[in-house]
């Protein structure tokens, strides 16, 4: 599948942040379950790759184009998933071709490829699916040939998780292969027993001063589980591993109970 030179950029930097849209009202109101943002996270990390924001949106065409226009004035990779059907309240392409400023066009391969399945049953409400922003190029769809589009850094994909997910893994491995990496950040985690977020706290700012490139997070569940912390150290792995070697030392001068999770969650007592 080739792509045009005016619609995807080659990006070298490996700072370019993933986010992903999720669209459609049915999300927002709980009449359907979003399956799509574990499936990119699990794809993104598989690639060595992570993904750094989300936005749940509605079928709204002058919120769509303000956070399209928000989103395209960036150099994140962008995932757009939902309303690209042929409904009326599928309005993607519209609100993309208005965000970046393009006209509406039908795309010749993507007209084929509609026509080729339905024939003349393709008219006259089918083909609209292939009606992109001028300057778009197709992603193939391999479950049912109705293809997706992108705009530079923006993938547009059906929100039929069956079909988004092996779409985006088509881009990713077309497009981005630059981005991947052999030696992602990682993250490992402890349950620590019977202890305040309080008295751990100039353990914390001591750690992110010491060591600079390891994040943390900290999840307390309160008494219902026993003062349960659900904690974690992320980042590179020779950075994390040296301060989880601190960090479980500062916990047993505190006499702090605590059992490691490590990367998979497989729990081993400390």
């Amino acid at each position: 599948m080739k792509q045009g030179l005016n619609s995807i950029k080659k990006i070298t930097s490996k700072t370019q942040k993933i986010g992903l849209i999720l669209i459609g009202d049915e999300l927002l109101n709980a009449s359907r379950e979003d399956k799509h943002m574990q499936a990119v996270i699990d794809m993104l990390k598989k690639r060595g790759m992570k993904l750094s924001w989300t936005h749940l949106i509605g079928d709204d065409k002058e919120e769509l184009i303000a956070l399209f226009r928000k989103t395209m004035a960036t150099n994140d990779v962008v995932f757009s998933c939902g309303g690209i059907g042929a409904t009326p309240d599928d309005l993607t392409r519209e609100c993309a071709a208005i965000a970046s400023k393009q006209a509406i066009a039908r795309h010749p391969e993507a007209q084929a490829l509609i026509e080729g399945v339905y024939g003349e049953k393709a008219y006259p409400d089918r083909i609209i699916m292939g009606d992109f922003p001028e300057k778009a190029d197709i992603i193939p769809n391999p479950v049912n040939k109705m293809p997706g589009f992108s705009l530079a850094d923006h993938h547009f994909v059906p929100g039929f998780p069956e079909m988004a997910k092996p779409m985006i893994q088509w881009v990713l491995d077309t497009n981005y292969k630059h981005l991947f990496s052999s030696n992602p950040d990682i993250e490992v985690r402890w349950d620590l027993h019977e202890v305040g977020e309080s008295d751990l706290m100039p353990t914390m700012t001591n750690l992110l001063d010491s060591f600079p490139g390891v994040g943390l997070s900290s999840l307390p569940s309160g008494a219902k589980q026993g003062w349960l912390i659900d904690f974690g150290l992320k980042g590179q792995r020779n950075k994390v591993e040296e301060a989880a070697t601190w960090f479980e030392a500062q916990l047993q001068s505190l006499c702090v109970n605590y059992d490691y999770r490590g990367e998979s969650g497989q729990q081993q007592r400390g």
